[in-house]
């Protein structure tokens, strides 16, 4: 890795969370979520304030790293003294009673319920969210923008996957460890022979025609 063409690729990232700062903003919060699309499971979304000045290699968005520095990144941002997170979800019969929408802005609202500080600006993926006044910024494709929003992202996706994990030992014959409720032939066809299980939406086709 060229170092000096890292550090400007994340100062370049910062450019949102300045702005905030320009107009008087303290703690700025990136909010993204992760499992939007899947077929099976929880909507995760993450919240993450970010000390002034943080730089670490590596930060991106989520869905462009692999795996394992994915989960590297994850560890360290866990790990690291000044980065403050926390994460909500939204479960899938929330998803089906409420639409996939309403339970991904629900799932962000949670994780700002437990967020130990209170941030003073918003940063958001792809999403307006109204909540409690604090002001709002949406940034779309915010997770290859932002370095709050790539570090939430990274959180979420992780969280997430880990959930699935443990669904994934719950009910193996779907597969949930290798495409986390993704829409695959190797769960359409888990699908086909078993119906659904009690974490799939079943709203989402094709599992209401397996239901």
């Amino acid at each position: 890795m060229d170092r000096a063409k890292e550090l400007a690729r994340l100062r370049k990232m910062l450019l949102y969370e300045k702005q905030g700062r320009n107009l008087g903003y303290r703690s700025i919060a990136g909010l993204d979520e992760a499992g939007r699309g899947p077929l099976a499971g929880p909507v995760v979304a993450a919240v993450c304030i970010l000390p002034l000045g943080f730089l670490m290699p590596g930060i991106n968005d989520s869905k462009l790293l692999k795996p394992s520095v994915r989960n590297e990144l994850f560890h360290q941002l866990r790990s690291h003294p000044g980065v403050v997170f926390e994460v909500g979800q939204a479960e899938a019969e929330e998803i089906d009673r409420i639409n996939i929408y309403q339970a991904t802005l629900l799932s962000m609202k949670r994780a700002l319920d437990a967020l130990k500080v209170r941030p003073d600006y918003l940063l958001v993926d792809g999403m307006p969210l109204d909540y409690d006044g604090i002001p709002a910024q949406k940034i779309i494709k915010g997770d290859q923008l932002s370095l709050s929003i790539a570090a939430a992202s990274i959180i979420a996706k992780e969280t997430r996957d880990a959930l699935m994990d443990g669904y994934h030992e719950k009910w193996p014959c779907y597969g949930f460890d290798r495409h986390r409720g993704y829409a695959t032939e190797k769960h359409y066809e888990a699908l086909r022979m078993h119906g659904p299980c009690p974490i799939h939406r079943r709203s989402f086709e094709p599992v209401r025609s397996y239901s």
